[in-house]
């Protein structure tokens, strides 16, 4: 069955267990002609079953007729086989997760969006006829307000020993959760327990608080004696249960119970499930039908790289969590993450990290492993500074700002609030150093200002100014001043767009596809409509 129009030509790379699927659904849609796979022998049956040919890697990515590629191959290629896609100007279809690093598929998210191609990550379960449902419920307001979701992903099996059950169960739900409440988490707290193979947490728990309210949590196995995959939202004015184990007249019902006050006593008062109406079909095959219309008519995907690159982002977040987690205990001691002196109320600093005196940090703020805030410093409430992280001295940090592992903020720079440094990235505070000469009478200023994102790699050169919400992408090198949510990549740095406020591309429309926030361009400078 063709989805209609010229014929994108697709090419599956990767034929493990899921890779199989994909190329089952590519070939039963009539798009699929290539098949790669180092076990030559294993690629060459699967091609001939379904009537592609087994090819070599640099074939595909040289053949003009092939024109995207699925990628099924083990999580650590992803974004190294996304990125020698995109360079060969294919659309490109990766399965979850995007990448292993956030920087990495910061650098696959950038490389595709300058190559003008489609980037999908395959998030299966955006694609459900039921979650589609779902979501249509939610955004209707029919549930009311968001209260609180849950996710349970349990089975025995599929054990692994390469990733552990977060990376290989928690994306799907995770990327669901996202869509729901329409936003990222500001808090991340992860628990796991190892049964199986060491290092490889075989169970975990991870719960999740959103900036507007809603909490939720994510519960996934696969030491289960029975398979379970259950997404429940909580509303204020009803609730809605997605079992997929069930059949497809009660997947998702909808309970419209509610609480009712005898004097200062809540009492619930429940009521009959309703089940919801679905169109049967196979999410898969929407999924790759989706990837395909995206190519065609070149609109974004539902799960686009961005998408991918904010669940990564929350595993990424659990996943330090999972590390960095101390057991509390029942007469209060601990050991671990803290402020020994009592000075910072609210505040972790890690026991490996050093802070000097006359410092300010506020509430909710942490300092992990291997970092120093000098003195003079002050760093703002709900901060997160990773490992191996240095600021100061006499550097002002906003609030919310997130500062990823290996970063230096100098003398000189002040992040407003809202900033998001990546891995890596570089700050300067003179332009000609010498490591012979003192030139600490010659600092020049650098203001990132509130919301602006810099991208793992990038070096912001000292004296300039970025703009709100601008979004410098990983490896760029700035070297003058950046307007408000101008997107910039290159060596120097370019505008090659404009970015909402939401992390979104713009298009020639500008309107932000996440928020539907409209702006406009005054003398070439963007800024939001009036009222939206």
């Amino acid at each position: 069955m063709s989805t209609g129009g010229p014929r994108t030509g697709v090419a599956v790379i990767g034929c493990g267990y899921w890779g199989r699927n994909l190329v089952r659904a590519f070939a039963q849609i009539g798009e699929l002609v290539a098949v790669v796979d180092p076990a030559v022998e294993v690629a060459a049956a699967l091609a001939a079953e379904h009537g592609a040919r087994a090819r070599e890697l640099g074939d595909v990515l040289a053949d003009p007729e092939v024109r995207a590629v699925a990628i099924a191959a083990p999580a650590r290629q992803h974004a190294e086989l996304a990125l020698a896609a995109i360079a060969a100007g294919k659309h490109v279809f990766v399965e979850k997760p995007l990448a292993l690093r956030v920087e990495d598929a910061e650098e696959v998210v950038a490389a595709a969006d300058a190559a003008g191609v489609t980037l999908m990550v395959g998030h299966l379960l955006q694609y459900h006829p039921a979650f589609l449902a779902l979501v249509d419920l939610v955004g209707r307001g029919e549930l009311g307000e968001l209260r609180y979701l849950y996710s349970n992903r349990l089975n025995l099996g599929k054990i692994r020993r390469e990733e552990n059950i977060l990376w290989s169960f928690a994306p799907h739900d995770l990327s669901m959760l996202l869509a729901l409440v329409g936003e990222e988490p500001d808090e991340v707290v992860a628990v796991g327990s190892t049964f199986l193979s060491t290092g490889v947490p075989d169970v975990t728990t991870t719960h999740l608080r959103f900036p507007s309210g809603p909490e939720a949590h994510v519960f996934v196995s696969w030491l289960h004696p029975f398979k379970e995959q259950r997404l429940v939202v909580v509303g204020s004015e009803a609730m809605a249960v997605l079992d997929d184990v069930e059949p497809w007249e009660s997947k998702l019902v909808v309970y419209r119970h509610g609480v009712e006050w005898d004097g200062d006593v809540p009492v619930p008062v429940k009521a009959d499930g309703e089940p919801v109406a679905l169109r049967q079909d196979e999410p898969l095959r929407l999924e790759c039908e989706h990837f395909l219309a995206s190519v065609r008519d070149g609109t974004p995907p539902r799960t686009d790289g961005r998408e991918g690159l904010r669940v990564l982002r929350v595993l990424s977040a659990a996943q330090q969590s999972l590390s960095d987690a101390e057991p509390a205990r029942p007469d209060g001691s601990h050991d671990g993450p803290g402020d020994p002196a009592g000075r910072f109320p609210g505040v972790v600093v890690h026991e490996s990290a050093y802070v000097d005196d006359d410092v300010v940090i506020g509430a909710g703020t942490k300092v992990w492993h291997f970092s120093h805030v000098l003195s003079g410093s002050t760093i703002g409430r709900d901060c997160a500074l990773g490992q191996n992280v240095v600021v100061g001295p006499r550097v002002t940090v906003g609030d919310r700002c997130r500062i990823q592992n290996n970063v230096s903020v100098y003398d000189g720079v002040t992040l407003e609030d809202g900033v998001f440094c990546g891995p890596s990235c570089v700050f300067t505070n003179v332009y000609n150093p010498r490591a012979e000469v003192s030139r600490k009478d010659e600092f020049r200023s650098t203001i990132v200002r509130r919301g602006a994102t810099i991208g793992a790699n990038a070096t912001i050169v000292c004296g300039y100014e970025i703009g709100e919400y601008a979004f410098i992408a990983a490896g760029a090198v700035v070297t003058g001043d950046v307007p408000a949510h101008a997107l910039m990549v290159g060596t120097p740095a370019r505008r090659i767009g404009w970015m909402s406020h939401e992390g979104e591309r713009l298009g020639d429309d500008l309107v932000c596809p996440r928020s539907g926030r409209r702006y406009e361009l005054v003398d070439d400078q963007l800024r939001p409509v009036d009222g939206s």
